[in-house]
């Protein structure tokens, strides 16, 4: 029997020989690929006691605590190992970590430092660092970080990257800064780390400055800044950077085709989207849930209803995230039965409809008229499926009850939501009262809008113009007048549409556009023709 250490982790040499000596865990080495598999083979453990062993134990908890096992049953391999070692513990740590409960990660260490034997080594804080950046909890790091400083191990290499990326995840930049100096000898993770954190508070200028001064870039890099373009809605940006990495020879992952095919959905850039998706088929990625479902929001987005279709026909569907997609997408683009049709099969099927799900028929019911359909869903969320209408399912029902002309009906139902409402909500409300040129119900409804969003122009714009539309012109004025009061300005609309490949913008108002003569002079001849 090998000797069980408290305090020193199994060296590769002798989980090599000990491995090769017993046949049941040659097999855990080389053919477990599932959680089933592990069962039989931890089964087997179990049953010649080899489950005993240090080593053997170490194996079964390190497949389980993987993204291929199941991080629950890890738990409890690791509560029946007597006297872990610091492997088991930094195992079963880094498991939690990397899990939908990181938080348990951090119960572990406080745990580990007040009742364990075994005191945290240098690769037990980094899978805690990434654990406070997964929960948004940097401020909460920093006691850690303090007490890395105080054992002297805040030099560690791979500590200070986690570190740098917990603050810079955590928006924390002055925090990250401290830690990040461009004149030391960083790795690529602490530069990836700081181009990922400037990019999530919008200094996506500062962003780029850092990426053009990385001496290596990998892919994690080029998607961190892609991605960061995405986000901050500089989506010629994203498609333009592309070209470089292309250029620079780097393969793009998953990620950086989710990153792209978003950007053209929001540019309406079908062209693009297109060649992206060929460039995802000839490239032969892998087409999981995430890529198909960027496709077919790429393509709802775009107006290509047929297309996004015959990619959700012909693509895995086991993800819930490509029905949400084309039910989504379906209900905006005027399809409204195919969408509730959608549903329905959802419905027949093992997935079950998420809030996601009902957002997208409550959408399809509101474009259709269907007010009665609308409130059955809408009760089925929670008489069904337990699930909790959020602010955004109330506005959807608000507007399917407002456009119908039911505006009673819909203040009624803001007012008795079991949830606090907010500026959009009222704002719905207020433009079905535009509609329906009900004044006062507006003027309460406009008077929730300005209240709970003060900086907002919508509500003394939709007031406007429910006065406007009842004659009421002075009192449209007054509106109008303590919009320029307050130094409000509405923002101008804007919208975007591709010709023979390129992205045209047009901001309402705007004489920017290299051909805007001759568009305003169209418009102008369509207006004498609609007279």
């Amino acid at each position: 029997m090998l000797q069980c250490f408290c305090s020193l982790q199994p060296t590769p040499a002798s989980i090599t020989k000990f491995i090769s000596d017993q046949p049941h865990l040659s097999l855990l080495e080389n053919n477990c690929t599932t959680m089933k598999d592990l069962k039989k083979l931890h089964a087997q453990l179990i049953k010649t006691g080899l489950v005993n062993d240090i080593i053997a134990a170490s194996r079964v908890l390190a497949f389980s605590s993987s993204p291929a096992g199941d991080i629950n049953y890890a738990y409890l391999v690791f509560s029946r190992i007597k006297n872990p070692n610091l492997f088991t513990w930094n195992t079963i740590i880094r498991g939690f970590s990397q899990s939908s409960n990181p938080e348990i990660a951090i119960s572990l260490l406080i745990y580990m430092l007040v009742d364990s034997s075994v005191q945290p080594g240098r690769l037990t804080y980094p899978s805690v660092f990434k654990a406070y950046a997964q929960l948004g909890l940097a401020c909460d790091g920093k006691q850690l970080h303090g007490r890395v400083i105080k054992l002297g191990l805040d030099c560690d290499l791979f500590i200070r990257n986690t570190i740098i990326y917990m603050y810079a995840n955590c928006s924390l930049l002055s925090e990250a800064w401290r830690m990040f100096d461009e004149e030391l000898e960083l790795d690529i993770v602490a530069w990836n780390s700081m181009v990922l954190g400037l990019a999530k508070c919008g200094e996506i200028d500062e962003s780029r400055r850092l990426f053009n001064k990385m001496v290596s870039r990998n892919t994690v890099s080029w998607n961190t800044m892609i991605s960061g373009y995405v986000r901050n809605g500089k989506f010629l940006e994203a498609l333009e950077l592309f070209q470089e990495m292309q250029e620079d020879d780097v393969r793009p992952s998953e990620f950086t085709m989710v990153s792209l095919l978003n950007a053209c959905a929001c540019l309406g850039a079908i062209t693009q989207g297109k060649w992206i998706h060929d460039y995802v088929l000839n490239h032969n990625f892998e087409l999981n849930g995430f890529v198909v479902t960027a496709i077919i929001d790429m393509y709802c987005k775009c107006g290509n209803v047929e297309e996004a279709l015959k990619v959700f026909r012909t693509s895995p569907k086991e993800r819930l995230s490509c029905w949400n997609a084309m039910i989504l997408g379906l209900a905006t683009n005027g399809c409204e039965e195919e969408a509730i049709q959608l549903f329905s099969k959802l419905e027949s099927l093992s997935l079950k409809p998420d809030n996601v799900s009902f957002i997208g028929v409550l959408m399809a019911c509101n474009h259709a008229g269907m007010v009665d359909k609308a409130k059955d869903y809408f009760s089925l969320m929670a008489e069904k499926y337990q699930i909790k209408p959020t602010i955004k399912h109330y506005s959807c029902m608000v507007d399917v009850l407002g456009n119908a002309g039911l505006l009673e009906e819909a203040e009624q139902l803001i007012r008795s939501m079991p949830i606090k409402e907010d500026a959009i909500i009222w704002g719905s409300l207020l433009s079905a009262c535009r509609k329906h040129g009900n004044v006062e119900m507006a003027k309460r409804a406009a008077k929730h809008v300005i209240e709970l969003d003060p900086a907002e122009s919508s509500g003394y714009v939709l007031m406007s113009n429910v006065y406007a539309a009842t004659r009421q012109f002075e009192e449209a004025i007054k509106q109008r007048l303590s919009m320029k009061e307050k130094q409000l300005e509405k923002e101008p609309g804007c919208s975007l549409i591709e010709v023979n490949g390129e992205v045209h913008e047009f901001v309402s108002g705007g004489r920017l556009h290299p051909q805007a003569k001759e568009i305003y002079s169209v418009l102008n001849d369509l207006k004498l023709m609609l007279q």
